[in-house]
């Protein structure tokens, strides 16, 4: 979820479009006209606590900022598939709520955020941030090959690989060449996705491919000395769209707009920052087609990164944030 880097037990993250999240789903709560609320600034908040519901947590980035622009007077709702996200968060987040507020924090997927609310008999929450940015304690520490910039073996499981049908190792060894190019293509949108599938079939043909640096050697091998000389590692949308299937990302993006959507009470909003156009399509359809049913679209166009937070921050130059409010 944007940029954090671990030391230790301590997540350092730089959330993406912080004050922008913040303001946009903050103020239905308030009667601020500021065009731009400070994180740090305290909101008025209704007399009983709104939940919000962080479908994301990462490194809990957002809901402090949230926690402290509301004066800790929210009860929040956290979900992440990582346990030492959820561990982390136990302890950044409770010295930024008052006594009377809830946090609940589950080690679950957002698309299962109905189970979680029926298993806390909470029947409907006010604020709903998905932030579809990959952890970068998750790319860097996690030892699962996310990252082609790591020697690791080929597995990029979110959760435990038990709840997963199959791994990247699996994908690149046993499906059929015209599969491979399909999820290359299909998730990463990349144009030498057929290439790249007939490289991974020869190569396999003399040893399983086990680890992250074989797959961006067969990479590289397969694409033209153009595409290798770019800003962009060549590998970057292979890893992409492997991650993509084997967590059935897309899947539970749309699951996790519907019930989202469902959850929210009459006023609520929410948020949703995505990071490449295939998420990004997704989001803007359901959005239009609960606009036609009364909703209200608060960001007619997608909110990016200033110039600033780019030039801090690089991953949040594909960021775009798009907002929904249930009418």
């Amino acid at each position: 979820m944007s940029n954090d880097t671990e030391k230790g037990d301590v997540s350092v993250h730089e959330s993406v479009l912080l004050q922008e999240v913040v303001e946009l789903l903050t103020k239905s709560l308030s009667n601020s006209s500021s065009p731009l609320i400070s994180p740090s600034s305290a909101l008025r908040a209704p007399s009983s606590s709104p939940y919000y519901l962080d479908g994301t947590l990462g490194g809990a980035g957002h809901a402090v900022a949230i926690a402290k622009a509301l004066a800790g007077k929210v009860n929040i709702l956290g979900l992440d598939q990582d346990p030492r996200a959820i561990e982390r968060a136990q302890r950044v987040l409770k010295s930024h709520l008052n006594t009377e507020s809830k946090l609940i924090l589950e080690c679950e997927n957002f698309r299962n955020m109905g189970k979680v609310l029926e298993k806390h008999d909470i029947k409907g929450v006010d604020m709903i941030l998905l932030d579809l940015g990959f952890s970068s304690d998750e790319l860097e520490t996690s030892g699962k090959g996310f990252s082609f910039q790591r020697d690791e073996p080929l597995q990029m499981t979110m959760s435990s690989s038990d709840k997963h049908l199959f791994t990247a190792k699996s994908i690149v060894n046993n499906w059929t060449e015209e599969d491979i190019a399909n999820v290359i293509y299909g998730y990463g949108e990349e144009r030498f996705a057929r290439r790249i599938a007939r490289s991974i079939i020869n190569y396999r043909t003399k040893k399983q491919i086990e680890t992250t640096f074989e797959l961006v050697d067969i990479i590289k091998m397969s694409v033209p000395a153009f595409y290798r000389r770019g800003k962009t590692n060549p590998a970057t949308k292979t890893f992409q769209a492997l991650r993509i299937a084997v967590n059935d990302e897309l899947n539970a993006l749309k699951i996790g707009l519907d019930m989202g959507y469902k959850a929210l009470n009459v006023g609520g909003r929410m948020a949703i920052i995505s990071f490449h156009s295939l998420e990004d399509r997704i989001v803007k359809d359901f959005y239009k087609e609960k606009g036609k049913d009364g909703a209200n679209i608060i960001t007619k166009k997608p909110i990016v990164a200033s110039d600033q937070e780019r030039a801090e921050n690089p991953r949040s130059r594909s960021a775009k944030l798009r907002v929904i409010e249930k009418v």
